[in-house]
């Protein structure tokens, strides 16, 4: 802050990426700078045992949300799954809630302090056990089995990501717009998987995205550039419902927050119009 007042931002600069390599980032807001963690410390649970697919959703409030996701779960899935819910919400009474509620194909993990929306991702990244993973955000609740026809487009090994939500870039990947596809530049997080492995190999979402939008977008493109296609795979029985996150937020925090967001985004794709698959 003191190099910053001083207007040596090249030093300041300096400071941040010791920072950031060390686990931190700097976030400034209009009330100052804080640090935040942009990783989870290292877990030191029992391995669970392999399945097939684990089914992942960060909580950072609205315990009703979360409660009506993991139902949908156990009620409509029929594949060999875990559902994993990652605690990002620094709540007591959801950690009580989730501690308490015991089932073999259930975990939850708590992250203390709470992190960004990707660093949380992360988390649930490393901490599954599935060979797919698909992410949800926890307003989008499965009605019938979405979870099969993920899995069975993933079997083709030049699908990178897929989901029933899909983005192109509208000439420039400045601007998107939902497209039903087939074949898209970005599945958006509402509902998007993507194989274990090939996230573990991008250190999974990049974790200076502390808010969630964009990050999406930005994961898919890392997972495509290596090679493979971002696919919407239509009609899935699912029901989304308010964005809590996104009502919750100041709208002119939000529109500040994912400014940055896209400045970030456009930083490392903004001169890769090859990675557009067109209108």
């Amino acid at each position: 802050m003191r190099l910053r007042r001083d207007k040596d931002f090249e030093a300041a600069d300096a400071i941040r990426q010791r920072l950031r390599a060390g686990g931190w980032d700097v976030v400034d807001s209009a009330q100052g700078s804080e640090l935040q963690a942009l990783i989870a410390p290292p877990s030191k649970g029992e391995q669970p045992a392999p399945r097939a697919v684990t089914l992942l959703t960060v909580v950072q409030g609205w315990k009703p949300d979360a409660e009506r996701w993991l139902l949908s779960v156990f009620t409509h899935c029929k594949a060999d799954f875990e559902a994993l819910i990652v605690d990002n919400s620094g709540d007591t009474r959801i950690a009580a809630w989730l501690d308490s509620r015991a089932a073999e194909r259930f975990r939850s993990l708590r992250l203390e302090p709470p992190l960004g929306f990707a660093g949380a991702v992360n988390a649930g990244i490393e901490a599954a056990a599935g060979e797919v993973v698909i992410l949800f955000d926890s307003g989008v609740d499965l009605t019938g089995d979405a979870v099969s026809p993920l899995i069975k487009a993933l079997a083709d090994p030049s699908v990178a990501v897929a989901g029933p939500y899909g983005l192109r870039g509208q000439g420039t990947p400045k601007e998107f717009a939902a497209s039903e596809g087939p074949e898209v530049d970005a599945i958006e997080g509402y509902c998007m998987a993507f194989r274990r492995a090939d996230a573990q190999a991008l250190e999974g979402f990049d974790p200076r995205f502390q808010f969630y939008r964009i990050a999406d977008i930005e994961f898919s493109f890392r997972l495509r550039d290596r090679g493979g296609r971002a696919l919407v795979v239509p009609n899935l029985p699912l029901e989304k419902h308010e964005h809590r996150l996104w009502e919750a937020t100041d709208p002119k925090e939000r529109q500040r927050l994912s400014r940055r967001n896209m400045y970030r985004f456009l930083d490392r794709w903004g001169n890769r119009p090859d990675l557009l698959v067109g209108k």
